[in-house]
C-alpha cells in the first residue's frame, strides 16, 4: 500500500501542476460549466482512450496518458462544482481553486485507500482497457443520474461516480508509468 499511496501522489501532482498552469491561462473560466457540459467533456476523452486502445491508427500525436490527466482534473471541477455550485464569471483565483482541487483530492484519496484495504490492492490485476471500461460506465451512469434530475433510488450520487472516475484513471496512469 506505501507504493500505491506514493505512485498516487505522484500522478496527482503532475495532474494538478497542469490544472494550475491552466489557471494561469485561462483563469477559472470553468466554473462557469454545468455538471451535464463537464461530464461530456469527461465522456469525450474516456471515449478517446477507448478508441486509442483499440485503432492502430492515430491521427492526433497524444497519447492516452494526457486523457486520463484530463479526466482526473475535470472530475475535479466537477466536484468543486458540486461543492460551490456554478458560478456565472470566472470567480476564483489560482489560489483558491489550487485549495479546493486538494480539498477534492483528500477526500477521494481516502475513499481510494478505503477501498484498496477491502478489495486488497485488485487493481494491480487490472488492464488499462478494463479501467477505461469501468471509467466509460461510470460516466454513463453519471449521465443518467443527470438525466433523472440527479434523483437515484438506492445507488450512490454523482460525487461517488466522479470519485471513483479519478481513482480508475490514477490506476491506469500508474500502470502507464510502469510500463
Amino acid at each position: 500500500m506505501q507504493d500505491t499511496l506514493k505512485q498516487y501522489d505522484a500522478v496527482i501532482e503532475t495532474c494538478k501542476n497542469l490544472f494550475v498552469k491552466k489557471m494561469g491561462d485561462y483563469g477559472s473560466a470553468w466554473r462557469i460549466l454545468r455538471l451535464p457540459s463537464l461530464t461530456d467533456q469527461i465522456f469525450i476523452k474516456a471515449q478517446r482512450i477507448r478508441s486509442l486502445q483499440q485503432n492502430e491508427v492515430r491521427k492526433v500525436d497524444e497519447g492516452e496518458a494526457s486523457e486520463f490527466i484530463g479526466i482526473i482534473n475535470y472530475c475535479i471541477m466537477a466536484l468543486i462544482q458540486l461543492d460551490k455550485g456554478i458560478a456565472e464569471q470566472p470567480d476564483l483565483s489560482t489560489k483558491e481553486a489550487a485549495e479546493l482541487y486538494d480539498k477534492q483530492i483528500a477526500i477521494t484519496k481516502t475513499l481510494m485507500e478505503d477501498k484498496n484495504h477491502d478489495y486488497g490492492e485488485a487493481w494491480r490485476d487490472m488492464r488499462v482497457s478494463s479501467l477505461t471500461d469501468l471509467i466509460l460506465q461510470k460516466v454513463l451512469r453519471v449521465k443518467q443520474i443527470e438525466n433523472n434530475k440527479g434523483k437515484t433510488v438506492v445507488s450512490e450520487g454523482i460525487d461517488a461516480n466522479y470519485q471513483d472516475m479519478i481513482n480508475y484513471a490514477v490506476f491506469a496512469l500508474i500502470h502507464l508509468n510502469e510500463e
